[in-house]
């Protein structure tokens, strides 16, 4: 008779090559847009990665101007339609800086195998937080966050991904940062926990979202996390007092930066989070009030 545990092992491995699969058919139908310009709904839309591309180059070319939208004649890449502004924080683009040694499309289409590549370690990581949860309602956590069923027609079974894969956006590189955190804040390593978490804010509104996970999985050595966290964060984000830099920083966030809608490819890290918030929501409340009767006691 098979050992519990190695069933439910197998069970999972299983469920998540089909999910890879189902995933895979998505992005094969996505496949067909990634060799020539974005076209939807008979217009060309700027892609995310452009956006990402052009700014690392100019972090090493032209750094006061990453995020000036529109193409400068400063022998930067050529590439059409023009683009967006560029609304992570700056250590992003140190995250990806190996890719500006390729043509565009060359990176582009690296940049989705390697974050396609990401999905299986992140099955993996929600299985080890959830290990001690009820094993379906884990398995539909992990359904959500690796296929996130929404079929449209032209957009194989998952809107998210189809528009993640097809404008090379980097919402799944983000998911897999904030997981890898709060996984090595589970397994009681604080320092790694919260260089993982400062590498996965470039988006800093995902961030604020999932610092309470991150407070919950540090919770036995919480200090020294936050304090490697502050220190990894602003460390690599420093680029941004090159003059300059800072001001098209400030102007990014006073205009485009904090109306951002979240657009379908955001769903992945916002339903990842909310599903762990959600079967980690007792436990969050009684650490609260702990903290809560721990900071009453200090003071009385």
């Amino acid at each position: 008779m098979a050992h519990p545990l190695k069933s439910k092992k197998l069970l999972f491995a299983l469920a998540t090559i089909i999910l890879l699969m189902l995933n895979f058919y998505t992005l094969s139908v996505a496949y067909p847009t990634m060799n020539h310009p974005l076209n939807l709904g008979g217009a060309d839309l700027p892609r995310d990665f452009s956006v990402y591309y052009i700014a690392a180059w100019r972090m090493f070319h032209n750094p006061s101007q990453i995020f000036t939208t529109g193409p400068l004649s400063d022998g930067e890449p050529a590439i059409y339609p023009y683009l967006t502004p560029y609304k992570y924080l700056p250590s992003f683009l140190l995250l990806i800086s190996p890719l500006v040694n390729l043509s565009y499309y060359q990176a582009f289409w690296i940049f989705d195998a390697f974050q396609f590549a990401l999905l299986p370690l992140i099955a993996l990581l929600l299985y080890k937080l959830m290990e001690k949860k009820n094993p379906i309602l884990a398995f539909l956590i992990i359904l959500a966050v690796l296929l996130l069923p929404y079929p449209m027609p032209g957009r194989g079974l998952s809107v998210s991904y189809f528009m993640s894969w097809a404008e090379g956006q980097a919402k799944i590189f983000l998911s897999f940062l904030l997981l890898a955190s709060f996984y090595l804040g589970y397994k009681g390593r604080p320092a790694l926990s919260g260089i993982a978490f400062a590498l996965g804010a470039f988006d800093p509104r995902f961030a604020i979202l999932a610092f309470p996970l991150f407070l919950f999985y540090n919770k036995n050595k919480l200090r020294n996390a936050l304090g490697t966290m502050i220190i990894t964060l602003v460390a690599s984000n420093l680029m941004v007092l090159y003059p300059g830099t800072a001001q098209g920083f400030l102007n990014m966030i006073l205009s485009s930066g904090g109306t951002t809608p979240f657009y379908t490819p955001s769903w992945i890290p916002l339903v990842m989070i909310v599903c762990l918030l959600a079967v980690n929501a007792r436990q969050l409340v009684d650490a609260i009030k702990n903290g809560l009767s721990a900071h009453k006691e200090r003071i009385e």
